[in-house]
């Protein structure tokens, strides 16, 4: 199934994943600077969590799909050393434990190390999409937040997103339940951001 066919057969969840009040509050500046850094430590886990599965990804990967997918995964561990960074501007402890939410997404990626490589790949597709989709809809965001919103919004980060979206199209199957799975994870993130303790449902398993 085109992921094309994804986004438009669930724009609900869609909706709730790309226009989250974290994000209307990065594009008005109502967030308070305390929730987009505890968001951003957050982050810095789940990035590290998700440079993993995407490395194993790799690994078993069809030629076709593998350039696309070590590309994204160099690019991992660039943002990774961006955090770090950014740790130090803002003093930020990344170090700090994982919050309910991040250790329930990180459950999800290591779920998807045994779906098949569709799947799996289209999982992939789905969190750097939303993630791409999200940061639009905040842009260009408020002053305090205008070069987050930039760093996440490139035309290479674009191009990388379409490029997985050609791979995992390329694999075909129809892959609705990981995509939704997804999908809430990413609610639960941006509510966790804002103080929000729940935690999606992980689905039994990828088909």
């Amino acid at each position: 199934m085109p992921t094309a066919d994804l986004r438009r057969d669930h724009p609900g969840p869609w909706e709730r994943a790309t226009r989250h009040p974290f994000l209307l509050g990065v594009r008005d500046g109502t967030l308070a600077p305390g929730a987009f850094d505890t968001w951003l430590v957050q982050d810095a886990h789940y990035v590290a969590d998700l440079l993993t599965f995407q490395a194993r990804l790799l690994a078993r990967a069809p030629r076709a799909a593998q350039a696309v997918l070590a590309a994204g995964a160099v690019a991992l561990v660039e943002e990774l050393d961006w955090f770090a960074e950014l740790a130090g501007r803002r003093g930020l402890d990344l170090t700090a434990p994982r919050l309910p939410a991040t250790t329930a997404y990180g459950e999800l990626l290591r779920r998807l190390d045994g779906a098949d490589v569709p799947a799996a790949l289209t999982a992939l597709w789905a969190v750097e999409r939303v993630y791409l989709d999200a940061w639009t809809a905040a842009a260009p965001g408020a002053r305090e937040y205008a070069e987050y919103v930039a760093h996440w919004t490139t035309p290479g980060f674009a191009a990388y997103v379409d490029g997985l979206a050609a791979a995992a199209d390329a694999l075909g199957g129809r892959h609705d339940d990981v995509v939704l799975a997804v999908l809430d994870a990413e609610v639960a993130f941006w509510d966790m951001a804002l103080g929000d303790g729940a935690v999606p449902a992980i689905p039994p398993g990828p088909r």
